[in-house]
């Protein structure tokens, strides 16, 4: 698909006096100007990403009731119960309230409902069928439960109380549970909206540690050390695609230096089934190789798999646990491609589709669990807003993907009169509708994309930070550009540009990646660069000179050496 070159054009001066304060490359001075950092003291509180620097949790609407109840429970043996989301984000989650309220003594288990057979979040029956027959007497969702009216209903009524810990977008019709933490309620003074949903978990605890500490508890058992349940948050902020910056870009980066250090069994045998090298870690290896492993439980099997390997104790139980998602994982990946081919020969048989600003595609044989990656690759690949539903007996269960720029949560909502419900934020959701519903719903949704966007929405952009001649790259400016780290939405990676670049050599591995030496000129004695392209468009694949590259720089890390190497994103 053609992409749209958008230029960054940061102010010249104030490049060069960023540059002279923080006594840094010009380049990263321009980086961060672009991302609307533009004096020395933003910049840095954004490179002093230091745990102290996280702003008081407290301040979350009905923190002080939920850890007052908690502390209750704690302190009468009471038996609480964690309901967890099936994606990585609702593990997470799941798992450090788990190990935190079991260094306290608690009585408490967890439950995360089957993807399919049960659906999202806590219902009425989970209530009647689960928690009532087990006696609990308090229930604390993760990542889940902001549109759960029913089941806190059920649950009063049932005599169990209930606190919400959530990050999906809330109405103002809040459910009345006990405590409903959540930062995306508008009454909610924390400016925490960021967060996701093992970010408000973790900033629970914070508080209820705090808590605790004051009133002595500690004085009987080990205090827990929350730096510790980094890598965990890590791994769920990064899995939910939320804005790596602020508070979420601080968690990462300490969670990604614990992950390195592999002492959690569960991840460090997640880190072996994946592949990836001991000696660095990114989010782009918990995004496309740890985050898709651990969600292939809840996806083709369950998600108490992928709890099971991050609570696990040792190693030889921790690779076991590993090896069975890698297999899930690729099962997933077998089925996935099976529906996007599908997906794909259909759009080319019906080419009018693609007049449409928007995709809603339904199909019986889907397999429920993938639809969500399928839908986002099919975004990606046709860049607009992707519906795609499994049916099943008169009702269909949907995953939605959208583009930057283009509320989903929003343009759903306007079609709620066809839609039993849905759920999410503004880049991905879930739906559920009855069969007969699925035609009104199509055209209705893509009414309302076509009054929200533009003709040109439809077109992906690269936002472009500076051009960069070959030359001008240097270790030093590659160092400094990964203490930009950890790169993902709301602080993407930088991309560069540069002219007349001459491929001296060049082979297609992996049967669509081409991986080549790049020279600026026909010039011998100008320096080489080695450089890949991902799924190489054929038409260019033979091309050996160009006009402009727009690239990302990095280290090509193998062993104990590294080397230059460019990622490049697209070439004219």
């Amino acid at each position: 698909m053609e992409k749209h070159w958008h230029m960054l054009n940061p102010d010249p001066e104030k490049v060069k006096e960023l540059s002279r304060k923080l006594r840094c490359h010009p380049v990263i001075a321009g980086v961060l100007i672009n991302r609307n950092i533009h004096n020395l003291q933003a910049a840095m509180d954004f490179l002093n990403t230091n745990l102290s620097n996280i702003r008081s949790p407290f301040s979350l609407m009905d923190m002080a009731a939920a850890i007052s109840r908690i502390d209750k429970a704690i302190s009468a043996n009471e038996k609480i119960l964690i309901f967890g989301d099936y994606d990585v984000d609702g593990v997470t989650a799941t798992v450090i309230l788990l190990n935190f309220l079991r260094s306290t003594g608690a009585d408490v288990s967890y439950y995360i409902p089957h993807r399919v057979t049960e659906g999202y979040s806590i219902q009425p029956r989970h209530i009647s069928h689960f928690a009532r027959p087990h006696k609990i007497n308090l229930i604390i969702t993760a990542d889940c439960g902001s549109d759960s009216h029913q089941a806190v209903s059920a649950a009063k009524r049932s005599g169990i109380d209930m606190i919400i810990t959530d990050h999906h977008t809330i109405t103002d019709n809040i459910p009345p549970a006990l405590a409903v933490i959540n930062p995306k309620r508008r009454d909610c003074p924390a400016d925490l909206q960021n967060l996701a949903g093992v970010g408000v978990a973790f900033f629970l605890l914070i508080c209820l540690r705090t808590h605790l500490r004051e009133k002595g508890f500690w004085q009987q058992r080990p205090e827990p050390n929350l730096k510790n349940y980094c890598d965990l948050v890590a791994l769920g902020t990064v899995a939910d695609m939320v804005p790596l910056v602020e508070e979420n870009r601080i968690l990462c980066k300490a969670g990604l230096e614990l992950i390195h250090t592999g002492r959690r069994p569960g991840l460090k045998a997640l880190l072996e089934a994946s592949a990836i090298p001991g000696d660095f870690l990114d989010a782009d290896d918990i995004a496309f190789r740890l985050a898709p492993r651990l969600n292939a439980a809840g996806r083709m099997d369950h998600a108490t798999r992928a709890v099971e390997l991050l609570t696990a104790k040792n190693m030889d139980v921790a690779r076991e646990k590993a090896r069975t998602l890698n297999l899930l994982n690729q099962k997933r990946r077998q089925i996935e491609q099976g529906i996007l081919a599908d997906i794909q020969r259909f759009i080319e048989n019906n080419a009018s589709l693609l007049q449409q600003r928007s995709l809603v595609l339904a199909n019986q044989g889907w397999h429920t669990g993938v639809l969500g990656i399928v839908a986002s690759q099919i975004s990606n690949a046709y860049y607009r807003p992707v519906v795609l539903i499994n049916t099943r007996d008169g009702m269909g269960m949907g995953s939605a993907r959208s583009v930057a720029g283009l509320n989903l949560y929003d343009a759903l909502a306007s079609c709620g009169p066809f839609l039993e419900n849905f759920g999410g934020h503004s880049m991905a959701a879930g739906l559920k509708i009855r069969e007969e519903n699925i035609a009104d719903f199509q055209n209705a949704f893509e009414s309302v994309i076509r009054r929200i966007s533009q003709p040109e929405d439809s077109t992906p952009t690269l936002p472009i930070d500076s051009e960069l001649d070959f030359g001008t790259i240097s270790d030093g400016l590659i160092d400094e550009l990964e203490s930009l780290m950890p790169f993902g939405i709301g602080n993407p990676e930088p991309l560069f540009m540069t002219t007349n670049v001459s491929v001296v050599s060049s082979k297609i591995v992996a049967k669509k990646h081409r991986r080549m030496t790049l020279r600026q000129s026909l010039t011998p004695n100008k320096p080489t660069f080695q450089a890949i392209q991902f799924n190489t468009d054929s038409q260019v694949s033979n091309k050996r000179n160009f006009s402009r590259i727009v690239f990302k720089l990095r280290w090509n890390r193998w062993k104990d050496t590294k080397t230059v190497q460019l990622m490049v994103e697209d070439m004219r």
